[in-house]
């Protein structure tokens, strides 16, 4: 049953989940007081909405009645302002399993879900395809000055002309680009799919044509110009194993990997295991010890694409790989798995994850922040804000400027957020932060401008945060439930559930009064003697018979590799599922029933009757039944340490409008 009033820890996510999944419910505009514990008021809105929520889950039928209802509800305030009294809100342990709870349930309402799911259908939409690609960089500090910003840019054009003049992009690359590996490869960063490089990059490369060079694109390390050479379908993923010879050092014969890989293969293809082999002869230290095994991976994810594509060329007809060589050395591959993109519905977690992670999570961010400034209008005290201004010094960009030594001047208001005051000092707390950010030297004039702005979209989204409770009611009723809920375990926990458990003398006088007394059923000891097989079934029950031992039976019959026979010797009620159906219950042996898949012959050594059940047999129900009854005890006591007052005729209003 589900019970608000009697928690355990899986009752407290169980009101949680329940309460999240529902639509909040409309609360009456004239909400009046239902009830008071020590004059502090409980309103109609709540009882009503904790009644219609929890109606349908309550199994007994008494409850549903609303006088019992609201005794239980009274009772389970008492128990909260119990709480409150002894000042269990103050533990630490509880203020941060609330404090994580609220910042779980606040990313519902923290971020875009509209932007979500476009980024979602985007990052799908782009893993069905892997670009090959290269590009030409031209570096920038994420917080360079405008002028810095605009020469890169400048720099960027110049050579987007050249390309688009008709000069070689890998020739241009390796002249300019200051991307190092440009030297080597003349700006090829090989396949790619989604997820795998910063985001306006990835953009740029899915919205380039093919054979087409892409506008200077920003990213955190400059300028790119990016050149599409392929689209290819996404081959998704795949496991493999291979042995590695490496290539020979300068000085050393070149001939000699060769030589052994085509030894290696021979023994291959003369019915040795792959993975001895792999142990035996393979130089990847990492993979041979594991019979060669690579962890799954994607294209575009190992450093030689010649070694990717030879995988990926491999089938379940033709597993295994002829000798070949990459840039590390020499390799045999044998095809283990492959993995092909999941669907949509499939991926949708995965991919909610990884935009989470991803730079484009800042459009999620960036969309949530445009719509709060425009909700919380922010009107800048001008004179506060060069007072601020004045303070912050080049020291800065040395990450060596510090906070003024009299704070006093920066108390006053630099702007508010509705009721929210925020001081001179708070942005110059901000200001100290920021300075290790790595921002460029410019105009400090333009730097206070540039830190003030962003500190305002902080502040909006911190306070929109801290208000959610009064800006949407349903998670407002969500917070309060899960907060009573766990200062209610903590109470339960402290003043009955431990007690139940621990005071023997009470349990055992518990017991001594019950009245009725849990009981067992007529028994029986018994011996079972189970095998799918039934002539080895009969072999064995005949051993039974024979007064061999359980022992004796199980060594003939049984290996370590396989159990033909199954014994069992136990005290089994009459209707214990583990006798066989129709059993007679006598002393004595029983032929072979068939029952499932098992033939099983039973021997009852001893008939015992119905009896009572001592403590130690039902000491869990005993301890269950002890726990109530204290509750009940203690509800009584509560109702005389708090006082109570209930307004009659507002409880005849509601029950009247919740039996329309």
């Amino acid at each position: 049953m589900f019970n608000l009033y009697t928690m355990s820890i899986k009752k407290i996510i169980a009101v949680v989940s329940v309460f999240i999944a529902m639509v909040a419910q409309a609360q009456q505009k004239n909400k009046e007081i239902l009830f008071t514990i020590n004059d502090k008021p409980y309103y109609t809105d709540e009882f009503i909405r904790v009644y219609n929520k929890n109606i349908d889950l309550v199994k007994d039928e008494s409850q549903k009645d609303l006088n019992n209802y609201l005794n239980l509800f009274i009772g389970y305030k008492l128990k909260v302002n119990k709480a409150y009294k002894l000042g269990l809100q103050e533990s630490e342990s509880y203020k941060s399993e609330l404090k994580n709870y609220r910042n779980q349930l606040a990313k519902s309402y923290t971020t875009d879900k509209k932007v979500t799911e476009e980024l979602i259908q985007e990052g799908y939409s782009r893993l069905q395809k892997e670009i090959n690609a290269s590009h030409i960089l031209i570096t920038c500090e994420e917080n360079a000055t405008a002028e810095d910003t605009l020469a890169a840019y400048h720099k960027a054009m110049a050579v987007k002309k050249r390309l688009d003049s008709g000069e070689d992009f890998a020739t241009v690359a390796k002249e300019v680009s200051q991307d190092p590996s440009a030297k080597e490869n003349g700006g090829n960063l090989g396949y790619f799919s989604a997820f795998r490089m910063v985001y306006p990059f990835e953009t740029a490369a899915y919205k380039t044509p093919l054979g087409k060079v892409s506008n200077p694109v920003r990213t955190r390390f400059g300028y790119h110009i990016v050149k599409v050479n392929d689209v290819r379908p996404n081959r998704g993923e795949i496991q493999v194993a291979h042995i590695m010879i490496m290539k020979a050092k300068e000085g050393e014969d070149q001939e000699k990997p060769k030589k052994l890989i085509d030894e290696v293969y021979a023994k291959l293809q003369n019915g040795e295991k792959f993975e001895d082999l792999a142990k035996q002869y393979s130089e990847d230290k990492s993979s041979g010890p594991k019979g060669g095994v690579l962890n799954r991976f994607a294209s575009g994810q190992l450093s030689s694409e010649i070694f990717e594509n030879k995988a990926f060329g491999l089938t379940k007809d033709s597993p295994v790989s002829e000798p070949f060589q990459s840039e590390f050395g020499w390799h045999i591959v044998k095809l283990i798995e492959k993995y092909p993109l999941k669907t949509l519905e499939e991926s949708r977690a995965e991919l909610d994850n990884k935009i989470g992670k991803d730079d484009r999570s800042i459009r999620i961010s960036n969309s949530l922040t445009d719509k709060l400034v425009k909700k919380y209008p922010i009107k800048v005290q001008k004179q506060e804000f060069k007072k601020v201004s004045d303070a912050i010094t080049s020291a800065f960009f040395d990450k060596k400027w510090e906070l003024p030594t009299n704070k006093s001047p920066y108390e006053a208001t630099l702007f508010a957020i509705e009721n929210k005051n925020i001081k001179g000092i708070d942005f110059l707390e901000f200001v100290k932060k920021q300075q290790y950010q790595n921002y460029a030297k410019q105009d400090l004039a333009k730097l206070s401008n540039q830190l003030l702005d962003k500190f305002k979209k902080e502040q909006i989204n911190l306070y929109y945060n801290d208000n959610l409770e009064n800006e949407f009611p349903e998670f407002a009723h969500t917070m309060q439930e899960y907060r009573e809920g766990l200062l209610l375990f903590d109470l339960m926990e402290k003043e009955l559930w431990q007690k139940a458990k621990t005071d023997t003398l009470g349990l055992k006088k518990f017991y001594a009064d019950m009245p009725e007394k849990p009981m067992w059923k007529p028994r029986a000891k018994a011996i079972l003697v189970a095998s799918t097989s039934e002539k080895t079934a009969k072999e064995a029950f005949k051993m039974l018979k024979q007064n061999k031992t359980i022992q004796q039976i199980k060594d003939k019959f049984n290996t370590k590799e396989n159990a033909a026979v199954q014994i069992t010797e136990g005290v089994y009620e009459n209707t214990d599922v583990a006798l066989p159906k129709g059993l007679p219950f006598t002393a004595g042996f029983h032929d072979l029933v068939k029952q499932g898949d098992f033939y099983t012959g039973t021997q009852i050594l001893t008939i015992l009757p119905a009896s009572v059940k001592t403590l130690d047999e039902c000491k869990s129900k005993v301890i269950n039944d002890y726990q109530q009854y204290l509750e009940q005890h203690w509800v009584d006591e509560l109702k005389k340490e708090f006082v109570v007052k209930v307004n009659p005729n507002v409880f005849d209003t509601v029950k009247a409008a919740l039996k329309k």
